[in-house]
């Protein structure tokens, strides 16, 4: 999967602008606040249909303008295809248009999963020792790019928990009508269930990714060996169906009605799910040393690429918001050796060590062009020259 061409309108700090991109490496060059991010940010809104950096779509119209829009122009193995997306400020009554190779597009989701990309940002350091949230969002986005009935089943049942939340408040406070309770959890077991069964398959994917990412990483140098395991509110990863995991939920949430009326909160769902990351049997979060948890978090995003590979045939786009800038040469050295035959599009203030042929953009006041600015010069020799690096053979 290869994205061709960016071009964007009224996105953030740019007004107009028109990027191609080659299959290879891509680096947008240039010093903070100019918007290399923001061109980063419009590519993956493609793959993921929400900004990796705020929740508002109306944030991300440029000042004075009454919207943005972002065309992606990419290729998979079948055809080109053409992605737009625009959406307006809060000032205009409409919210967003989408169209698909020129036709209309009634729901974001069907966009979903058309582009794939692997985004990779320095919040991403700290995936193992975050907080179970950021672990089920990434589990969510790895997902949702890949089965639209993922996507299907994790809105359905974010829409009924916010539900069935605000009827158990109303029934704390003596209100409310108490027979929706049922309803909402038989809708709530549906969709978890779903989601369920989808995540503990991933799960045990991404484990053999990382097991064996993390090996590499040690380059036969003494090595932990990591393990991940599915932690839900059913306490199970037996391999049960969703027929089965829907009764395990339904009887939670209708045993157990009192404790959440007293709690004002669902307390069994897919919303309180966790991968748990351990390290010789050891909780990661609590006893991995930094560099480890950030190899774990490393080996955890080549691993959600690598299943990517697999379901689909096709690699992701790769993207890196000025991630080598918090890894070691060692770090940085693995991970770009494993993308020798992706397409890799990073920001970066400098350029990047051990890559080569690699196609500069560079930014300035959200401006993009081949050409540097007066005062940038680029030049870098190879730190080794036997040294095999992104876009130098390696795979």
């Amino acid at each position: 999967m290869i994205a061709e061409r960016l071009r964007c309108r009224g996105f953030r700090n740019i007004e107009e602008a028109d990027i191609s991109l080659s299959p290879g490496v891509n680096v947008f060059l240039g010093n903070n606040a100019e918007g290399k991010t923001n061109a980063l940010e419009a590519i993956y809104l493609m793959a993921a249909g929400k900004s990796f950096r705020t929740p508002r779509e109306r944030e991300m119209v440029r000042f004075g303008s009454p919207f943005f829009e972002v065309t992606l122009d990419m290729k998979d193995s079948r055809r080109e295809q053409e992605i737009v997306f625009r959406a307006y400020s809060q000032e205009v009554a409409k919210r967003r248009e989408c169209r698909k190779n020129g036709a209309p597009v009634a729901r974001l989701a069907e966009l979903v999963g058309c582009f794939r990309a692997v985004l990779f940002c320095p919040e991403h350091l700290m995936l193992v020792k975050a907080g179970p949230a950021e672990r089920r969002g990434f589990l969510d986005i790895a997902l949702c790019q890949l089965s639209a009935s993922y996507l299907a089943a994790l809105s359905r049942h974010n829409k009924v928990l916010s539900e069935r939340n605000a009827l158990l408040k109303q029934l704390q406070d003596g209100a409310g009508d108490s027979s929706l309770l049922d309803v909402y959890s038989d809708q709530l077991s549906l969709s978890a269930s779903q989601i369920f069964v989808a995540r503990r398959a991933y799960i045990k994917q991404l484990d053999r990714c990382v097991k064996r990412f993390f090996e590499e990483l040690s380059d036969g140098g003494p090595s932990e060996t990591p393990s991940l395991a599915y932690k839900n509110s059913l306490k199970t990863d037996a391999p049960i169906g969703e027929a089965e995991a829907y009764s395990l939920y339904l009887k939670a949430l209708t045993s157990n009605t009192a404790r959440e009326i007293a709690a004002g909160a669902t307390l069994y769902g897919s919303h309180k799910d966790d991968i748990e990351i351990t390290l010789d049997g050891r909780e990661a979060r609590l006893y991995a040393s930094q560099g480890q948890q950030r190899s774990l978090a490393l080996a955890m995003k080549l691993g959600e690429g690598e299943i990517s590979m697999e379901y689909t045939g096709e690699h992701p786009v790769f993207l890196f918001d000025d991630v080598l800038s918090e890894l070691d040469p060692t770090r940085q050295r693995f991970l770009l050796s494993r993308l020798g035959d992706r397409q890799v599009i990073m920001t970066a203030c400098t350029p990047p060590p051990f890559a080569r042929d690699v196609r500069y953009i560079y930014v300035e006041d959200g401006h993009y062009s081949d050409v540097p600015p007066g005062d940038m010069t680029v030049r870098r020799e190879p730190e080794n020259e036997n040294e095999n690096g992104i876009g130098g053979g390696a795979t």
